[in-house]
């Protein structure tokens, strides 16, 4: 190339700008709230978790998720349940009332999981039979899941008295009358 054909080029040549700007195609709206069904109950345990679903065709388990697992209590009726999301995409990964009928029972040759069964879990929409374990950091951490899931036990059976006994003092009231 030629000095003049040099010049001719950077006189020719296009100033890239670092600052481009493109409009977006499709404006979103900020949402104001999300719900999350969350919001009539109080949250009694918090803590970051492993859960496990057994698979009875593969007899196998297989992993739900890794986030936090929650025991929510209504605030109006006291009942418990358990809620866990998986972290980046808040999946709900698990999702059932503690019912007096579960044992938790320890998973074999580990301190820090625990197995037990779910009438009707509705993580997946529909109500399923479901055998979960869920595994924690260390042994402490597993120690206080057990102590919070017994207590929800223990919160969800005077709830359920409480219930049947203020049936029966309307069932009574409305004999007298």
């Amino acid at each position: 190339m030629s000095e003049k054909e040099v010049k001719d080029a950077e006189e020719n040549e296009e100033v890239v700008s670092p600052d481009v700007h493109f409009e977006p195609v499709v404006k979103l709206e900020q949402l104001d709230e999300i719900k999350t069904f969350e919001e009539d109950e109080d949250t009694t345990f918090k803590m970051r978790a492993k859960l496990y679903r057994f698979n009875k065709d593969d007899k196998e388990w297989k992993e739900r998720g890794t986030g936090d697992v929650k025991f929510l209590k209504h605030k109006v009726t006291g009942k418990c349940r358990i809620l866990m999301r998986r972290d980046k995409t808040h999946k709900i990964c698990a999702n059932h009332y503690i019912t007096a009928e579960m044992s938790l029972s320890p998973n074999l040759g580990s301190d820090r999981s625990w197995v037990w069964n779910t009438l009707a879990d509705i993580s997946d929409g529909e109500p399923s039979q479901d055998t979960l374990a869920i595994r924690f950091a260390n042994s402490e951490n597993a120690e206080k899941f057990k102590v919070a899931f017994e207590q929800c036990q223990a919160d969800n059976k005077s709830s359920a008295n409480k219930k049947s006994e203020e049936k029966k003092t309307e069932e009574k009231k409305d004999e007298e009358k």
